[in-house]
């Protein structure tokens, strides 16, 4: 028996949701992070938006690191909370993106950086780079950088929380 692809076993595409309704899924997110930073005793501006066809909320100001968390697995506990709120009101799932005192901004720059380098390591050596585990959202800041890049290609392997990119040259 072949193996089953990923795409035969998600859920078939629904229609694009409407720019109105990412931002009411980002409204939905606010409203609950606003509740758990007044439970947690914490400041923080909420804002929410769209950005191309995703909802987001982003929490700005001081002292937010104990929202990030170690490497980001606070953020991204938080980030799966949100959507589950959105998916209790509507009924539907979310790619919900959610970023705290500018830590994923700063993270895809870094990412950024790390994928030219290994790039240029990999076609100056010709030889494959595996790196270091990383989150979805790291992997996929990764994948877009190598996909850029003419004369490498990309990878994950392994499975979470130890999923990894292997960078290697296409020919």
């Amino acid at each position: 028996m072949a193996p089953v692809s990923e795409a035969e076993t998600s859920a078939p595409e629904t229609e694009q949701a409407t720019e109105d309704e990412l931002f009411a899924e980002s409204e939905v997110a606010a409203d609950y992070l606003e509740g758990f930073l007044d439970v947690i005793d914490s400041d923080g501006d909420i804002d929410e938006l769209v950005v191309g066809d995703r909802p987001v909320v982003e929490i700005v100001g001081g002292g937010l690191g104990k929202l990030i968390g170690n490497n980001g697995a606070t953020l991204e506990a938080l980030q799966e909370l949100a959507r589950l709120a959105i998916y209790r009101k509507t009924g539907e799932h979310s790619r919900l993106m959610l970023d705290v005192g500018g830590y994923r901004a700063n993270r895809r720059k870094e990412l950024t950086a790390l994928a030219e380098r290994t790039a240029s390591k990999v076609l100056e050596t010709s030889r494959l780079v595996r790196l270091e585990s990383m989150s979805a959202f790291e992997r996929k800041c990764v994948h877009d950088v190598i996909n850029a890049t003419d004369g490498v290609e990309s990878e994950s392997e392994g499975s979470e929380p130890n999923r990894r990119i292997v960078v290697r040259p296409t020919s």
